[in-house]
């Protein structure tokens, strides 16, 4: 039979079919729940997850992370993903991903372990646009092609010469720039506590409300809130837990506490859940009680305390009540 051809539209539309069929067999949805989930839901209640930086230390890849992950029982993880090409990621010797590769291949490494991703690790200075809009951009678009349903970022390390006023008005053109990005992928903004801004809760609020848009929420790392030292760190889930997408679920132990509370704005990772001082208990009662269905996305720094914060948090989510 002779080859009728077809347009170059339907070829598309067949395409996306078929990648859409095989995202459905592997994950094991109904078709309305795979959707879902690309549009920004998570199709499960709470439930933990893993950032990738849990093997930094560990110096593998990023397939090799996934499938530790799913090795140790995590259904979900966050990748972190970063522009054009670097040494360590392309030797196999780091976990971050390059956006320059395609989003459905780094897709098909989760899905063969059974992984979904969280969201996507994208910080960057969002009061500096040239570096932060087109990052972002790319982001979300990798997101959504990825089935991550949020991008997770905070105001970056501000220039020493730019002042409080000017910051603000820097951040308001980036979000106002990518933010109706994010509305045409179907792909949240989490704004994370991380620096000088919004480890204060009033002013972590302000940058999450100079664009007004139901895909601009919170990311609320609770190991950052609490060594900020300004803002107390439950408070500010309370204020913000109606608009969180994602939590970053970083424990911070006790020495590190003692030595660096109320000097600095954050830490990369943190100690296993439940070895710090972040009450969990109250962590899970506050999102309970607004209604979360999200991630906690552990921010730990090696293998073994990914797996104790696996055991950990999945024991307080299944006992404690709004």
């Amino acid at each position: 039979m002779a080859n009728k051809g077809i347009s170059r539209r339907e070829f598309l539309k067949d395409s996306s079919l078929i990648g859409a069929g095989v995202f459905l067999a592997a994950a094991g949805t109904e078709p309305s729940k795979a959707e879902d989930s690309k549009k920004g839901g998570i199709t499960m209640g709470m439930s933990p997850g893993i950032n990738m930086e849990f093997i930094r230390r560990a110096e593998k890849p990023f397939a090799w992370g996934v499938a530790k992950a799913a090795e140790i029982g995590y259904k979900f993880c966050e990748p972190m993903v970063h522009t054009g090409r670097e040494l360590m990621s392309e030797a196999g010797y780091y976990h971050t991903v390059s956006m320059l590769e395609d989003p459905l291949e780094i897709r098909g490494i989760l899905e063969k372990h059974g992984i979904q991703a969280s969201g996507l690790s994208c910080h960057c200075p969002l009061s500096r646009p040239e570096v932060s809009v087109d990052y972002i951009k790319q982001a979300i678009r990798f997101a959504a092609e990825l089935g991550a349903p949020v991008c997770n970022t905070d105001e970056g390390m501000v220039p020493d010469w730019m002042d409080e006023e000017t910051a603000f008005r820097m951040i308001q053109y980036t979000l106002r720039t990518v933010v109706p990005v994010a509305e045409r992928h179907n792909i949240k903004i989490g704004i994370e506590p991380h620096q000088k801004f919004t480890v204060h809760t009033d002013k972590l609020i302000k940058i999450a409300s100079l664009v007004d848009s139901p895909n601009l929420g919170f990311n609320v790392d609770t190991g950052n809130a609490y060594l900020g030292g300004v803002s107390d760190p439950y408070e500010m889930l309370q204020a913000c837990a109606d608009r969180t997408f994602h939590i970053h679920a970083k424990d911070i132990e006790l020495k590190q506490s003692e030595d660096e509370r109320g000097k600095v704005t954050g830490t990369p990772v943190g100690c296993a859940c439940g070895d710090g001082v972040i009450d969990w208990p109250r962590v899970v009662q506050i999102l309970k009680k607004a209604g979360f269905k999200g991630v906690l996305s552990v921010e730990c720094g090696t293998i073994e305390q990914a797996e104790k914060s696996l055991k950990y948090l999945n024991k307080v989510i299944a006992t404690e009540k709004a």
